[in-house]
């Protein structure tokens, strides 16, 4: 093998001086554009004519509108000089982390290609490194030797992998090289699980396995639905699912395309250095309660619906409904009234053929648009309104037109100041289009016999009478599925129409009342987008399989028999069984002490918020920091939350307490939460009983 490590080596340093040369010669060109955008700005500028005198006008504008032209270039070639910087910096920290070498059907000789983070060409346009979402790339994720086949094109190509090799690479030192056949026996993904946990979540590009590879690289379909057990990587899933996304729809898919639902602030902060890391960026990243706050609904709550039957009489009242008149308001911006109620009602009046619904309040926005448009009309004829134009800065101008406009000839300025005062009025374009001429709270209390509508009946009712929604959206992800009511999976089916959808979870970590099982989420999403694909992830790779054996135990008998864990073997959990109050206590100082000392990221994870309080104030003292509900996870340490907080992070040490007979019957939520709490460990786990150990754990 030492041969092989100093071919690679200096495999590895060619490559890494190519790296170095590419990011020298991208920030020359950067620097120097720069230098000349501004040099060639200062010129153009000293030579404009800067005369809209009648005559000299047109020459002017055509001397603009060159210099316009110039800069659009010089910024076209600097964001495709930042994206390849972006790309070599990213590959600085490791070149690659895996090697294939393919025998083609034509013949010929064999050929390597190196797997990075990024993909990267050399001066002749040929890629040295290939980037891990490639076409290419997916034999190394198969894990198998012999023939295999990857998509191109649309083309299955039929190739023969002779060698999979990963590599432990840090910047241009090679650390280890392993030739690896198996996920199981796979040494880098043995090193990636025993390093120590930190406050954010790693990526995991160079060890996918193939069930993970399978839901990252699955066909786009309307609805993905996938139920892993703890410990089975299905965040990072879902962030190389985003990740893969992104390269594959590199042409026409923005991050602001994209939503991922989490289910905590604290998660959302864990996770979001992953696809920067990666050299992608962020989508939009929230909770359930941020869209609410977004809609104006944080003040509503959530409601304690469980099922959808206020959305299906919702659906079935609209039918036999109307709008009477107090239902209408004036739209106003300012002080100005720039819609009237009556002028409102008497646009939705206009389509009472129509029964109430989308299409019916569509047609009647866009009339009392027209009607807004035809105030803006006879306004631009108005003087008082053209001398206000006439009056604009230049910076003004610039803000609104995207350029200078003034002088203009008297043909030119009842246009420009209509332009003028549409820009004035876009406020109220926005407004018409989200029903801000319509009393909904009111028509929502007639329509359903209710005294307050909560934010999920609320924003439901908006969106079957008036349709809209985020209809941008092109993909929606949702983690920690199970963990939402069959309700608000609904108002986020039809708040995103167009959107494909990836949910996550795990039903055996549902620690709501309340929530939806898998079962009345496929039915849901069949409904609501027409299909629903499932995978499973049965491997964990959080855990040891001391640990993994224990949370195993609390599954339903059917899902034992596929979990497992791939971890080395670890230290047997400690169980300590204390009756007496004060012995509890201190078995628990003791615990959070020994943590405290081994370093690394460790947790108390208590069954409630209130619990985790009143650990708070028993523990007093004692090096531990109990984390606030939108807080950050500090880099190492021991932190107090509870099991909700808790959910999708992972800790090298996890210490659960109160786990006695009476605190934990044998009934699902308990089970849940137990569950839930031990596979938050990687490593050490130590369960305190203040009294007989909960009969689940025997």
């Amino acid at each position: 093998m030492d041969a092989v490590f100093e071919e690679e080596q200096a495999h590895l340093s060619e490559t890494y001086a190519k790296l170095l040369a590419i990011r020298d010669e991208v920030r020359g060109q950067l620097e120097g554009d720069l230098a000349e955008a501004l040099e060639d700005k200062e010129n153009l500028f000293d030579e404009l004519t800067r005369d809209f005198s009648a005559d000299i006008q047109l020459e002017t504008l055509t001397e603009l509108e060159a210099l316009n032209r110039i800069i659009e270039g010089y910024n076209l070639s600097a964001d495709i000089n930042t994206e390849k910087l972006r790309r070599t910096e990213v590959l600085l920290r490791a070149p690659y982390f895996a090697k294939v070498r393919l025998q083609f059907p034509q013949g010929g000789q064999p050929k390597d290609i190196y797997i990075g983070a990024a993909g990267m060409t050399d001066d002749k346009r040929r890629h040295f490194i290939v980037d891990w979402r490639s076409p290419v790339a997916e034999v190394y994720y198969n894990q198998a030797n012999g023939p295999t086949s990857y998509e191109a094109n649309g083309r299955t190509i039929q190739v023969n992998l002779l060698l999979r090799r990963q590599f432990d690479i840090t910047r241009d030192k090679l650390n280890a090289c392993f030739d690896t056949t198996v996920a199981i026996e796979d040494p880098l993904l043995l090193k990636s699980l025993t390093a120590r946990h930190s406050a954010r979540l790693g990526a995991i590009t160079a060890t996918i396995q193939k069930e993970q590879n399978e839901v990252i690289r699955h066909r786009d379909v309307p609805a993905l639905l996938v139920q892993g057990i703890a410990g089975s990587g299905k965040t990072s899933v879902l962030l190389q699912r985003i990740a893969y996304l992104f390269y594959k729809e590199r042409d026409n898919l923005d991050p602001g395309d994209v939503f991922l639902i989490t289910p905590n602030p604290v998660f959302g902060r864990y996770i979001d250095n992953v696809l920067p890391d990666m050299g992608e960026s962020n989508p939009a990243i929230l909770t359930w309660d941020d869209l609410m706050a977004r809609l104006g609904l944080a003040g509503r709550g959530i409601g304690k619906m469980e099922d959808l039957s206020i959305f299906r009489a919702i659906d079935e009242g609209l039918g036999r409904a109307s709008l009477d008149r107090d239902d209408f308001c004036d739209i106003r911006l300012g002080a100005e009234k720039v819609l009237s109620a009556a002028s409102a009602r008497a646009s939705f009046d206009k389509f009472d053929h129509l029964p109430l619904g989308p299409h019916r309040s569509t047609l009647a926005i866009e009339d009392m648009q027209e009607k807004v448009a035809q105030r803006i009309l006879r306004l631009s004829k108005d003087e008082d309104e053209q001398d206000a134009l006439l009056e604009l800065s230049t910076e003004e101008q610039i803000a609104i037109f995207g350029q200078v406009v003034l002088p203009l000839g008297d043909e030119e300025l009842p246009e420009r100041t209509r332009q003028w005062l549409a820009w004035r009025y876009r406020e109220v374009d926005r407004m018409i289009e989200e029903g801000a001429w319509l009393r909904l709270d009111r028509f929502g209390r007639r329509l359903l016999g209710k005294e307050t509508l909560d934010a999920a009946e609320w924003l439901y009712l908006r969106l079957a009478l008036l349709g809209g929604g985020q209809r941008r959206a092109r993909y929606v992800m949702i983690d920690e599925v199970q963990d939402y009511t069959l309700p608000q999976l609904a108002v986020l089916a039809r708040y995103f129409p167009q959107a494909h959808f990836l949910m996550l979870g795990d039903q055996n970590q549902a620690v709501r009342k309340g929530t939806a099982d898998f079962r009345d989420i496929r039915r849901l999403f069949e409904e609501a987008v027409g299909s629903v694909d499932e995978c499973s992830l049965n491997i964990s790779y959080r855990s040891s399989p001391e640990i993994t054996a224990l949370f195993c135990k609390l599954l339903p008998p059917d899902q034992r028999v596929k979990a497992e864990s791939v971890q080395r073997p670890g230290e047997a959990p400690v169980i300590i069984e204390e009756a007496d109050p004060a012995a509890y206590e201190d078995a628990l100082r003791q615990a959070v002490r020994a943590a405290a000392a081994e370093g690394g990221l460790s947790a108390l994870i208590a069954n409630s918020r209130s619990r985790a309080r009143g650990l708070a104030q028993m523990l007093e003292g004692e090096p531990l920091h109990l984390l606030p509900e939108d807080g950050e996870l500090p880099g190492e340490g021991v932190v107090l939350l509870d099991v909700k907080l808790a959910k999708g992070l992972e800790f090298d040490r996890v210490i659960v307490p109160d786990v006695q007979e009476g605190a934990f019957p044998d009934e699902p939520l308990r089970r849940h939460r137990l569950y839930t709490a031990i596979s938050r460990a990687t490593q050490h786990l130590t369960l305190l009983a203040n009294g007989r150990l909960a009969e689940l754990l025997r």
